[in-house]
């Protein structure tokens, strides 16, 4: 910028002022770049980038090396599992094959019964192995709020003896979690009652599907949100990210500050084309400036 004699603010006030500024410390400098940085959409934090293989179900049953060197070509970063198509029994060959195509087991879908009494510890050593740590239940039959209280407790404990062998267990979205029992939803009744050991993995399209608003959900829970499912909602017709309903820019916000998370991973669940639509979502993803790194 050049300025002129006429210029209000001269060349050597901008000197004087900039003087003053640094003098001010550069803390004060690192607040305003990152308040540049979020005013212009910039991440506050990097937060990797995973799939979840149930995307993919059909192709990674029939060729799952094929599947996950096509998905590190792709850019992801990570992969979290639902079910392993027979590969658990050679765990070892599998984190291989994770490392070869420079992925990470970023979490598996598990039922509760793996996480459940000595299943626990079979489950952690094979996780253990993987270089994983996020033990996700993917669902659960819940009939009343009295059955998400005692349900809220059982994880209580489940979590308490996964930590010792450095597991993290978690639930993940459905859109059934989001309908009121009395004057709460069944997602509310449960991490209302679950400490931060017990990791909630939102599903931002399932949230929406059942009527629930991710954002709001995301900010009520501060520092639980250690993994979240990137789903989209509306738009057209198998819609990837960014084509549907969704506030990302508000998403990633508090994913990126407060909600503690490490990991973003993207689920696209229907669609003629699994392999195309997960490139499509991690290309939206990127046009959003997340996942460019």
């Amino acid at each position: 910028m050049f300025l002129s004699a006429s210029d209000h603010f001269s060349r050597r006030q901008f000197l004087r002022m900039a003087a003053a500024g640094a003098g001010a410390g550069l803390a004060g400098l690192s607040r305003l770049a990152e308040a540049g940085r979020r005013l212009a959409g910039a991440p506050a934090k990097s937060i990797p980038v995973g799939v979840q293989l149930y995307s993919v179900r059909e192709e990674a049953a029939k060729d799952l090396p094929r599947v996950l060197e096509s998905i590190g070509k792709m850019g992801y970063k990570g992969v979290e599992f639902a079910g392993y198509y027979g590969w658990e029994k050679k765990p070892r060959e599998l984190r291989a094959l994770l490392d070869d195509h420079g992925l990470k087991c970023c979490g598996t879908h598990t039922a509760l019964e793996t996480i459940t009494g000595d299943a626990l510890k079979a489950t952690a050593e094979l996780h253990t192995i993987l270089g994983n740590r996020f033990l996700i239940v993917p669902y659960l039959a819940v009939k009343d709020a009295r059955g998400w209280l005692d349900m809220a407790e059982r994880f209580n404990e489940i979590a308490a003896k996964a930590k010792t062998l450095g597991m993290c267990v978690g639930y993940h979205a459905h859109a059934g979690d989001f309908k009121k029992l009395g004057d709460l939803t069944a997602w509310e009744i449960f991490f209302d009652h679950t400490g931060a050991d017990v990791a909630m993995q939102l599903d931002t399209g399932n949230c929406m599907a059942g009527g629930g608003d991710p954002v709001a959900i995301l900010k009520k829970y501060p520092g639980r949100s250690i993994t979240i499912h990137l789903k989209e909602h509306g738009g057209p017709e198998g819609a990837v990210i960014g084509q549907g309903d969704v506030r990302w820019p508000e998403v990633f916000e508090v994913c990126e500050t407060t909600g503690g998370t490490s990991w973003y991973i993207l689920e696209h669940e229907t669609g003629p084309k699994p392999m195309e639509s997960i490139r499509g979502c991690l290309e939206g993803l990127r046009k959003l400036g997340r996942g460019l790194a």
